[in-house]
């Protein structure tokens, strides 16, 4: 089989994850077609080594050197698959920056990731995560996804349905977790957009800028001014987004919190009850925190962060201390967002 990619050893991967963290990997190789990866997945020379799939590098800490291969999914297009008068189907490379998406997609008038906007990442990351923001998540515009199976390179595709999406949840960080790598994402997106504008963060800055009939290229720039008020930028300061899922508890759960803290604010979540993690690491005092270069954001108690130099097990032994200081004051267990890759 011929081979295109190339394989770098001891590579430091300080510049593919946001969160800056200068692990290495003992080999890397990025790859630009399903042929390269098919063709790297038979490689004789590492079928017997761990192997570990990175996007855009905005969900994962690596808490260690890893041992084994790096394969950067770097596979791009994005073109429409099918349309009509109503819709547009487009194929999307898994290598395809979100944002950078979203923004071609407003351009074009095409609706229903607007509320996504700026979330960094990858598309193939995207419905691993089932990213969502903003009062709406990618499990409404999902329509398939093609991935390659690494135990036998064979391309497969999943419905929405085999996805089993949930809250910032699918199959693929669950039973199929490290079996497949998505090479591409088919999204339906509507050409007569209807906007959603039901999350109050966003209807509230939609009033303050006057906006009563919002276009979805509106929604997408308050997104843009909400986020960047709350979030640090990677390319400035070392982080990935949120780093702990919104805790999702039982009523009886929260009535019993509510009865201990009455301000404590929540979200209906089906028959449960979705509690703001930022809220609950605040209220513990993270909020601003620094220990040497691994810090709790001063805005967002919900984002840790390297202030340069931290190492990924500074950052994650931090991330432990806050999930037991929440589960002692609260009894809510806080779960990771992030990848966690030793």
């Amino acid at each position: 089989m011929s081979q295109s990619f190339s394989i770098q050893e001891n590579f430091n991967l300080s510049d593919y994850n946001t969160m800056g963290i200068a692990a290495k990997a003992r080999y890397f190789c990025s790859v630009q077609s399903v042929e390269e990866l098919q063709s790297l997945l038979a490689d004789s020379r590492f079928q017997d080594t761990p192997r570990f799939m990175m996007g855009g590098g905005s969900n994962v800490l690596f808490i260690s050197d890893f041992k084994g291969l790096v394969i950067h999914v770097d596979i791009k297009g994005v073109s429409i698959d099918r349309e009509d008068e109503g819709e547009v189907i487009l194929n999307v490379g898994a290598g395809e920056n979100w944002h950078e998406l979203v923004v071609h997609c407003v351009e074009k008038g095409w609706g229903g990731i607007e509320n996504l906007s700026l979330i960094p990442g990858s598309v193939g990351a995207a419905p691993i995560q089932n990213i969502g923001a903003y009062g709406v998540e990618l499990e409404e515009v999902f329509e398939s996804l093609e991935a390659v199976e690494i135990k036998t390179g064979e391309l497969k595709s999943f419905t929405k349905e085999e996805c089993r999406f949930g809250y910032r949840d699918s199959i693929f960080k669950n039973e199929l977790k490290g079996l497949f790598v998505i090479k591409g994402v088919k999204l339906r997106l509507q050409k007569l957009p209807k906007v959603n504008t039901s999350y109050r963060a966003l209807s509230e800055k939609l009033e303050e800028k006057g906006m009563k009939s919002p276009s979805i290229k509106d929604i997408s720039e308050a997104v843009i001014e909400i986020r960047k008020s709350k979030l640090p930028d990677p390319a400035e300061i070392g982080n990935t987004g949120s780093f702990f899922k919104n805790p999702v508890i039982t009523k009886k759960q929260f009535e019993e919190l509510q009865s201990q803290f009455p301000d404590i604010p929540s979200y209906p979540a089906g028959e449960k009850v979705k509690v703001p993690a930022a809220w609950l690491i605040d209220q513990c005092g993270w909020k601003g925190k620094r220990f040497g270069d691994a810090g709790v954001h001063k805005m967002q108690a919900l984002v840790i962060v390297n202030y340069g130099n931290a190492t990924g097990e500074e950052i994650w032994n931090l991330a432990q201390k806050i999930q037991v200081s929440v589960k002692d004051r609260f009894g809510v267990s806080l779960a990771p967002e992030v990848n966690i890759v030793s």
